[in-house]
């Protein structure tokens, strides 16, 4: 197998660079890794074995919980104990990436399968999203641990903490709609539910707290919140997976084949209905009390 540097060009970006250089390499498999004297490059035996068994990436793990060491001095405080383990958390969730570093920089890959994945970002998040998706594309992942020492640089640190952080997770985010929009949704339409369903029939008292009408609507405010995050998260999931970003869901192709234009226009047309007749059996009640002292819209209006 062989790895190239170059191929395209001095002044292209880091990842630019590494792409041209899998697509310079010659063999089956790529190595790719900093050259700073971080990692041990003689100790690939365990890399090679795992992409002869089938793997088409198999990641390095510098942290404990995968096995790794990381030598005194070798990683920065923030990093070691913040940033490399939350974003590998949430990159285990929102992804199921079966890793414990997602951001080890030795790695090693099946040309022809990292070619294939689309890999296309303009800096630091490229070691997400060749993780990502590997992970979207359903390759086979596997882990190794490794041993990362400190540098022999005698420059400053590329990395900036914060702000590589934040793109970091803010590329996790783009490519998980469903736990960006969808669980927030559920979440809040779940809660406008439960707060406004008991207060539908009338104040409620509990202790020294009463909850009327101000809370009703708020109750359902985050109803319609949450019914509009989903929806929300529907239409990215859709528009990402005809760009080619997102795989294509068997879920949502099934929901596609039945909820169709006119189905859904049916489906309004009903929404619409039950709403007014909603409407006029709530007037119906309220003007069927006597003066109406009890009518949460006389509450509302501060009659």
């Amino acid at each position: 197998s062989g790895w190239g540097a170059g191929g395209a060009g001095g002044g292209a970006g880091l990842w630019k660079r590494i792409v041209g250089g899998i697509r310079a390499a010659l063999g089956k498999w790529v190595l790719m890794g900093d050259c700073d004297g971080s990692y041990d490059l003689s100790d690939l035996e365990k890399f090679w074995r795992e992409l002869e068994s089938g793997a088409d990436l198999v990641m390095g793990c510098r942290l404990p919980a995968g096995g790794g060491t990381v030598q005194a001095g070798a990683m920065p405080f923030l990093h070691r104990w913040l940033g490399n383990p939350v974003l590998t958390f949430l990159g285990r969730l929102f992804f199921r990436a079966p890793v414990h570093d997602f951001h080890c920089g030795l790695r090693a890959f099946r040309r022809e399968a990292m070619l294939g994945i689309g890999l296309q970002t303009g800096g630091m998040e490229f070691a997400s999203e060749m993780v990502i998706l590997s992970c979207l594309r359903g390759l086979k992942i596997r882990e190794v641990p490794t041993v990362l020492r400190p540098d022999r640089r005698n420059r400053p640190p590329h990395l900036r903490t914060w702000r590589d952080g934040w793109r970091h997770l803010r590329f996790m985010l783009l490519f998980s709609p469903r736990w960006v929009f969808f669980i927030p949704g559920v979440l809040l339409l779940l809660l406008g539910i439960g707060v406004a369903a008991p207060l539908s029939f009338g104040p409620l008292v509990v202790g020294p707290f009463g909850f009327d009408v101000n809370t009703l609507l708020m109750g359902w405010v985050s109803f319609l919140a949450g019914v509009q995050l989903m929806i929300f998260a529907l239409f990215t999931r859709t528009w990402a997976t005809r760009m080619g970003w997102l795989p294509e869901q068997r879920s949502l192709a099934r929901f596609y084949k039945i909820f169709n234009l006119e189905r859904g226009l049916l489906l309004g047309l009903v929404c619409v209905a039950a709403g007014l007749a909603l409407l006029v059996w709530s007037v119906g009640r309220v003007g069927g009390r006597r003066g109406g002292e009890h009518s949460p819209f006389k509450r509302a209006c501060g009659k």
